[in-house]
């Protein structure tokens, strides 16, 4: 699929899990493609989150939390059966999360509709990652959109959660995909689920690219900035922005979400990459995945920014 041109706001839909962060100080809206969704309407594009909440206290609040962040809800779903989903995360010292999500939750049966048919019919992107593959009821929803979305840029943000994948439902995501995005720890997991046992980043987007639809493989590497490699033979190395790190719940979804904006605007894999290493890095600097963030926000902090973190061996893949 060729992304499509133009600056007007593109039609977006992010397939997935919307559910309550329960953090150390407090809850707060979440979900990768919750996440990945707010950021990319608030750089101007129009994000449908396509998901499900409980018909509970939590599910009522999620939506309440929706409509202050002006974000469309028409595909939302509710679910009288099952609670709305929720995560604990700690942090380590050095700001990582790390998560125990609840299993069996109202995200876990999305229903296909004709709405969503429709809507995906006028979109210009579809975002989806492994974790609602979980359950049979969504994971056949899902497969049912990415099969009829044949006009739009399919994007995985795989985000591999621990109980929440299989080789099954990797190689078919891997399998009906545009754009993947993953970070350096998921390339050594799949490096090894799939069999590649190459141990390098470059070569495993090479065999990535080789074996399935996939256009372009972004990898990051937290502080240390993301690597853009692309069917065409491009490959692009953004170093990383040096921060003070508050938390990084939410960095990489905003990080895709840059990318995604520029790129379906028809930027070059490079300006896309930097600004979606940018917005990722300031995220990185708030508290949660939901704090505002303006494109102007963008443009002030890369001008702020005085130190860069590199790896070395992608050196040779920087351009100014």
């Amino acid at each position: 699929m060729t992304a499509s041109t133009g600056n007007g706001p593109k039609t977006i839909l992010a397939v997935g899990e919307v559910l309550w962060d329960l953090l150390p100080d407090g809850k707060r809206l979440g979900g990768a493609v919750f996440n990945f969704a707010y950021r990319a309407d608030s750089l101007g594009d129009r994000s449908l989150v396509v998901s499900r909440l409980g018909a509970d206290e939590l599910g009522d609040e999620a939506f309440e939390t929706i409509a202050r962040f002006d974000l469309d809800s028409t595909l939302l779903q509710r679910d009288a059966d099952h609670p709305t989903g929720t995560v604990q995360v700690q942090f380590d010292a050095n700001g990582i999360p790390d998560y125990f999500i609840v299993p069996n939750v109202a995200y876990d049966c999305i229903a296909a509709t004709d709405v969503l048919s429709e809507t995906l019919a006028r979109a210009d992107c579809l975002c989806f990652g492994t974790l609602v593959q979980r359950s049979a009821t969504t994971r056949q929803t899902l497969y049912g959109l990415l099969e009829e979305a044949t006009d739009c840029l399919r994007v995985l943000d795989i985000n591999l959660r621990k109980d929440c994948y299989s080789r099954e439902t990797v190689e078919y995501s891997l399998g009906h995909a545009d754009l993947l995005k993953l970070n350096d720890d998921e390339v050594r997991v799949l490096d090894e689920m799939l069999d590649i046992a190459n141990g390098d980043p470059i070569g495993f987007c090479n065999t990535i690219m080789d074996r399935y639809p996939i256009e372009h493989c972004l990898v990051t590497f937290g502080a240390h900035g993301a690597l853009v490699c692309s069917r065409d033979g491009a490959r692009v190395y953004e170093p990383g922005c040096q921060v003070n790190v508050v938390d990084t719940l939410g960095s990489g979804d905003a990080f895709t979400a840059g990318f995604v904006h520029r790129f379906l605007r028809g930027a070059s894999v490079r300006d896309a990459c930097r600004f979606g290493n940018l917005l990722g890095a300031l995220v990185a600097t708030q508290v949660g995945g939901t704090e505002p963030v303006s494109p102007r926000m963008v443009t002030a902090f890369e001008e702020e920014i005085n130190e860069r973190n590199t790896l070395p061996e992608f050196e040779r893949f920087i351009t100014d």
